[in-house]
This record gives C-alpha cells, structure tokens and sequence, in this order.
C-alpha cells in the first residue's frame, strides 16, 4: 500500500492507495520526488518530525518529516536543513547514509510546503535485540574491544562536527550482517533543533532525553555535553559484557549509585574495565575529555594482551607526562611580523593520523595509482617525545597552521573564534571574533596579512591582519563552506562548498570569479599547484577531479575511492597527488606535469 503524507488526508493508509500515484482522499502525490513510495507510519512521537518507512524501487528508506506547527517558524526550518546537509556529511558505514539531495519539500494537495530528510534504513538488529537472539550470553573481551573502537570511531567522526548524539544505548546500535555497527536514532541529528525549540520555550524539555540506567547526571539536569555520550557508552558495554541490565540490582547499588560490574565479568584486562568505569564516571570532568583520548587509550590496550585477567591488575606501558605551559607575557612585535611571514599549513582534517597539505605543482596525464612501495628505516621517529601542551580553553580545536619561522600558532576553533599563540610560551596573542558558526578550517596567504575563513553560515569572511581595513563577507554559496585554499601569487581565492561547486575570487575585491560545477556531491578537499595552472578538489562523490584554472576547464576526473574523498595533497616534486577518503583508505597516483 502507498502511505499519504498530507496531514489533513482524511485516511493516510486507505489500501484503495496501493497502485496509486495520487492519493483518492485528498489528491496529494504518493510517488515523492517521483521515486520514493511511503509504506507506513514508523514514529510521531520525535519532538517536531514524524517518521516513515519508504521505498526507492526495493531499497528500504526512513523518511522523516517537519510537523507542519513548525513551518511558521523560518529558524527551526533552517536547522531542519541543515541537520540534513550534517548528516549527509557524516559519511560512514557506522552513520545511516542521507544523500546530498536527501532534503526536499512536498507540497500535499491544498496545504503548505513539507519540509523532508529521506535517509538509509539499516538492514539489522539492534544490539538489545542481539543479546536476546544469542541467548542474552555476554560478548567476549575481545568483542568488546572491536566494537568499542567501532563506536569511538563513529563519535570520533561525530564530535568533530561539533554534535553530539545525547541518547546511546544498546537499541539504538545495530549490527549491519557485515559486522559493522551503526549508531542510529541520532542526536546529531536533531541537537540543534532541540536546542532552539527549548530557548524559545515551544518545546517544554526535550532537551532532556534520559534512557533509565544509560543517561548520566548532568543529562538528566537538562545539561547535556560532548562526555554525556562517554557514560552512555560506558554503561552500555556494562550491559553487553555482562547481559545484565545496568538497572539490575545484582549489579547496581542505589544507595551509594555505584554499578559493581566487574566482579560479573571474567577474562577482560584491568586496562580496558578501567576505560569503561573511567567512561561513565559521575561527573563530566573526570570522564576522557575528548573522543581522541579514548582512540589512544584503545591504541595503548589494543598493542598488550586483552586476555589479562581483572585480578592480576597488569601495569599499563609509562606515557610521556603531559605539562601546563606557564603562560608569560607575549613577546612584543610578534603580530607586526605577520606580513613577513610564509604560510605552512599543518593540517589535520577527516582523517585520524592527518595528511600534511603540501602546495605544489601537479600534471595531468595518464594517471596512474602508485602500488606501495617498502619505506626506509624510521627507527628515530620512536623517539618522539611530548614537548609541551598549550591549554586553549577554546572548545574544540577543529584546525591549526604554525608559520614558517615556528613562531606562532594559529588555531580555528568550535567556540566561534580564531586565536593565535605564540608557540615558545604558549600564551594567546590575538583573538578574532564575530563568526555565527564554529571556525572548521581558514586560509592564511603568503604575506600572512590576509586570513579567510569559511563556515556553516554559507559565508566567506576575509580578515586584514595588519591593517584595521573592514572585512569582506564574500557570499554566492548556497550551503556550507568546506575549504578555502589561495593562489601562490596571493590574488585569487578558491572555495569549494556542500552546494557542489567551487567558485574562484579576487581576493583583493572580493569579486566572484567563476563558478565550476561538476561534482555531484560535496567538495571536501582543494590543492592548486604553484605554478596556479591546475586545482585538484576531493569530492563526497568518492572522485577527484582536476581543473585548469585559468579557463574552468575540467581536465581529468579520477575514480577509485569508494566513499567521500576528504583530504588531498601533492608532493613536492608534483609527480604525485595523495588522496585520503572515508573508506579508509589512503590513494597514491602518478600524475605527470601538465606541458
């Protein structure tokens, strides 16, 4: 049968539907974008959206639609949509996939516009549902240990955006026939909506989602945070490692709100139940700080054994002592000298171990995927020690570019801001404020008197760093802004955007260029060679395609990704371009310079 989607249909799931294009009782299209077909009502429960099953030919969909009350209020539809390009950015197997053109509008017979998220529907079982179909028997360390790293991995890619997921638990993971989980039901989703229906008071406390024996303190106060989904996920592994409720009183003493597992479990390291309790501690601060802390901590446990047993309490390998900088008046001068400085840019985007982005030249015939080749010794490199660490203060740090001369450190930060410190004592220098969106990524040109940063507010700012000029606000963009990149000569800006074009601008006017299409999904990644003939992009249409730049013309477009290319460089020698996507893979091609 079709399922009507208007809300004024007077019977939505009539089976008189099941062949029809256009609803009988009311006239509205059942066929969407003229190739999905609703099914059937899921949920109406969710804060503002109602969700549906649905259908692309015989792949199963979810369909999540705005409730109607919502339509008056032009913010809430704003973040509706932008919720879908998020989302749609989070390309990973452990995420339910949302199309670049996943948002779209409806509009029923005689009614206002239907705002619509269609998204992957996950062939699975959750893992409540796994636990039962096996028997409710516990999962073995090294299960655990898998699928810890899975779902860090997955809140890794998560956080980074500057969401966080609010509600997990064992029926909101599933457990794809390949293994791979998925982290489902997403606050990220909807964190932002949520938040601003609670500020203007529409929405009485949806911000407080609580799940008993999963949901940590401070959540349960309404004041949820990045750690809140390290206890859920703590507690969560409580329940997988011993299949008992983390509620059941043979493990949980209300009294004293303490959750006696580890006596339950046998065969599991003391490192790895120390990270779990360490997850869900009380209190947000004495929780990991961030998603990267657990990643190295799961990297320290994954190189000993796993098998160790709980009562033998092995020593974990000694860690470099992390230190406080003390923070000493800056050094005059240091920002007088940024029109004589050079741009190095140290980047750490997408990818985990971070790919350094080197501007160099590039050809761009046959092209050819280099096979790997044995490296040379790198025994010195095991000597690496901690030197010191800077306390920003500044939320998350999203990107860093360290000048030439080592001086000076530029971060661009999740709390709206871009900060510069000076590096020997780590003291901030500088702050530039007045951005609506968190700061992902910044352009400094050669001189270093020019910063331009790009962000969600679909806008491109460029900064005067040593002359109190006014700021240009470049707009032409019709989604978010995912990287800047500047000529060597410094006249021209290149911006390539979630709207699928890259668009080219004179830097000094701030006057658009040319527009460049082609990708048909996000451009994620730029590298122009210095010589400014060719630019290479990295797109989520898992390509890469190279572009003369003086014309527009699309030269060459490269395909052997299988999910979104995220990050693209070019060696110094410009005989070889670097790509790194989300399938996990890093690619080398062979790219001969263009005559």
């Amino acid at each position: 049968m079709s399922y009507c989607i208007n809300p004024r249909c007077p019977e939505p799931s009539d089976p008189g539907n099941l062949n029809n294009r256009i609803c009988r009782n009311c006239g509205s299209l059942l066929l969407l974008q003229g190739r999905y077909q609703v099914m059937r009502l899921l949920s109406d429960t969710s804060g503002f959206g109602m969700v549906y099953e649905a259908y692309k030919g015989a792949n199963p969909k979810l369909l999540k639609v705005l409730k109607p009350k919502h339509n008056t209020n032009p913010k809430v539809i704003e973040l509706f949509q932008q919720e879908a390009a998020v989302l749609s950015q989070l390309n990973h197997p452990g995420i339910p996939q949302v199309e670049s053109d996943g948002y779209f509008q409806v509009i029923p017979q005689d009614g206002e516009p239907l705002h619509c998220i269609i998204m992957e529907k996950i062939d699975g079982l959750n893992l409540k549902q796994w636990m039962r179909q096996q028997g409710n028997h516990p999962i073995s360390a090294s299960q655990a240990l898998n699928w810890l790293k899975q779902l860090v991995e997955i809140l890794h890619l998560v956080h980074r955006k500057n969401y966080f997921h609010r509600d997990i638990k064992p029926e909101n993971i599933m457990l794809r026939p390949t293994g791979q989980l998925v982290l489902i039901d997403f606050g990220t989703a909807r964190e932002l909506t949520y938040t601003y229906l609670a500020q203007v008071g529409g929405a009485g406390n949806v911000t407080r989602i609580s799940s008993a024996g999963y949901t940590p303190p401070e959540q349960e106060k309404g004041h949820a945070v990045p750690q809140s989904d390290f206890y859920a996920l703590g507690r969560t592994f409580v329940y997988l490692l011993t299949a008992k409720s983390v509620t059941d009183p043979s493990i949980y003493d209300p009294l004293t709100d303490r959750c006696n597992w580890r006596e339950q479990v046998s065969g599991l390291s003391s490192p790895l139940a120390d990270l779990i309790d360490k997850l869900m501690s009380p209190t947000a601060a004495t929780r990991h700080k961030t998603t990267q802390d657990i990643i190295d901590e799961l990297a320290t446990i994954s190189s000993s054994s796993i098998s160790t047993p709980l009562s033998s309490s092995p020593q974990l390998p000694s860690q470099t002592k992390m230190q406080t900088v003390t923070l000493p008046q800056a050094e005059s001068g240091i920002i007088s000298k940024l029109s004589k400085r050079k741009h190095l840019i140290a980047q750490n985007k997408w990818l985990w171990l971070g790919t350094l982005g080197l501007v160099v030249s590039v050809g761009v015939y046959q092209v050819k995927q280099i096979e790997p080749q044995v490296l040379p010794e790198i025994a010195a490199y095991q000597s690496i020690e901690l030197a010191q660490t800077i306390n920003a203060n500044a939320s998350y740090i999203n990107y860093l570019v360290i000048s030439p001369d080592g001086e000076i450190v530029v971060s661009g930060n999740a709390d709206k801001t871009i900060r510069f410190w000076h590096l020997a004592s780590g003291q901030e220098i500088r702050k530039l404020t007045g951005y609506t969106k968190p700061v992902n990524y910044f352009a400094i040109n050669s001189d270093w008197d020019k910063l331009v940063t790009g962000s969600g507010d679909k806008n491109i700012q460029v900064w005067n760093l040593v002359t109190p000029e006014k700021n240009k606000i470049l707009s032409g963009h019709s989604s978010f802004v995912n990287y800047l990149v500047i000529s060597p000569d410094g006249k021209m800006l290149i911006s390539g955007s979630a709207d699928k074009t890259i668009k080219l601008w004179n830097l000094a006017t701030g006057r658009e260029i040319r527009t460049m299409t082609g990708h048909s999904s996000f451009v994620n990644a730029l590298e122009i060679s210095p010589d400014g003939q060719v630019l290479a992009s990295g797109s989520a249409d898992k390509t890469i395609k190279l572009w003369h730049l003086a014309t527009g013309q699309l030269i060459r477009t490269l395909k052997g990704h299988l999910s979104s290319v995220n990050s693209i460089a070019i060696s110094p020698d410009g005989e070889t371009l670097v790509s790194g996507s989300a399938d996990k893979t890093i690619k080398l091609w062979r790219v001969p310079k263009l005559e």
